[in-house]
């Protein structure tokens, strides 16, 4: 098994745009040829579109785009923006009298770092997806403070002022013909762990601004004071692969892949939290579900910890590479 780049993964292409001063963006990523695709959602507090007709007993049985962004529920609108780009491009669900894309989406909560009344919009996803038209240059596609990543943040426990600044993240591997890759915004309540070494990376600060909490134990001794902490979280992501999968199998390996965040982020999946994961795959490549699902989940994790490493401290939180 090796690490490419996640642009030599075939028949995808992801774009970001993002509103800096506000603090928020989105990331989509399109399939001109239609994909098969899953979803599973852990977290208690999502913010999702489209996400039923996932389900492997309804009738779609292919996606053409799927957008992840900041805004909070106000952010679905960016999802908007992708059908009206594919619709002009005539690609999409074929009813007869025209096409409908079938655009996926989910947000998560960013409202708290830059301006709450910024949040990606239709003209943002549109912009998205005219930015993935630069995919097949040979740039690596990077993250960072970049589109559903802007304003993501990790460390939230207790308070603004003990939080790091996190963003997009993305990881991508390939064993024999088969490749998969994945993309997360983390913006979690928890706190970052290296998924290899298991060391902490970023998450909530201590007094002194320079060394970690730790979160869970944190959460374990306030278990009895009732008061609410959970605002500002969710990490969303997707995995894509050059697997011949079932949509069955792509709700499955979604649902596996959520190891990844148990792996890297603790807690997760908090009531407040919105974590959800989508599973795309267009290609021939046969494979073993289960060994693919660990490899995913794997895939994931390493995607978390890029997103930490790679952002940059802004809006009054430091990064982890500023530590």
């Amino acid at each position: 098994m090796k690490e490419i780049n996640i642009k030599q993964i075939p028949e995808f292409r992801i774009g970001n745009a993002q509103n800096t001063e506000g603090a928020t963006g989105c990331t989509v990523v399109i399939c001109e040829k239609g994909a098969r695709a899953g979803v599973s959602v852990k977290g208690g507090g999502p913010a999702t579109r489209e996400t039923d007709l996932l389900d492997p007993q309804k009738m779609v049985q292919e996606i053409f785009g799927l957008c992840i962004s900041g805004g909070s529920a106000y952010g679905l609108d960016s999802a908007t923006g992708v059908m009206k780009y594919l619709e002009e491009r005539k690609i999409g669900f074929d009813v007869g009298m025209g096409i409908v894309p079938i655009v996926p989406a989910a947000c998560l909560f960013d409202l708290i770092t830059g301006d709450f009344k910024c949040r990606p919009d239709a003209d943002m996803g549109y912009a998205a997806c005219v930015d993935s038209e630069k995919w097949s240059d040979p740039a690596l596609f990077t993250g960072g403070n970049k589109g559903a990543g802007t304003g993501a943040t990790v460390g939230k426990f207790k308070g603004l002022e003990h939080l790091m600044k996190s963003g997009l993240g993305t990881y991508a591997v390939q064993s024999g013909d088969l490749m998969i890759g994945a993309v997360v915004a983390v913006n979690a309540l928890g706190d970052v762990f290296d998924v290899d070494t298991g060391e902490e990376i970023a998450g909530m600060l201590c007094e002194d601004g320079k060394t970690f909490d730790v979160t869970d134990k944190a959460m374990w001794e306030s278990v009895q004071v009732d008061k609410n902490v959970f605002t500002g979280n969710t990490t969303i992501g997707f995995l894509i692969t050059n697997a011949d999968l079932t949509k069955d199998q792509c709700n499955k390996l979604a649902d596996m892949a959520h190891d990844g965040y148990a792996r890297a982020i603790k807690p997760v999946h908090t009531s407040a939290d919105g974590d959800t994961i989508f599973f795309l795959a267009k290609g021939d490549v046969k494979v073993n579900q289960d060994a693919l699902g660990d490899l995913g989940a794997y895939v994931m994790a390493k995607a978390i910890n890029d997103a930490v490493r790679s952002a940059e401290s802004a809006y009054g939180a430091k990064a982890a590479k500023d530590l």
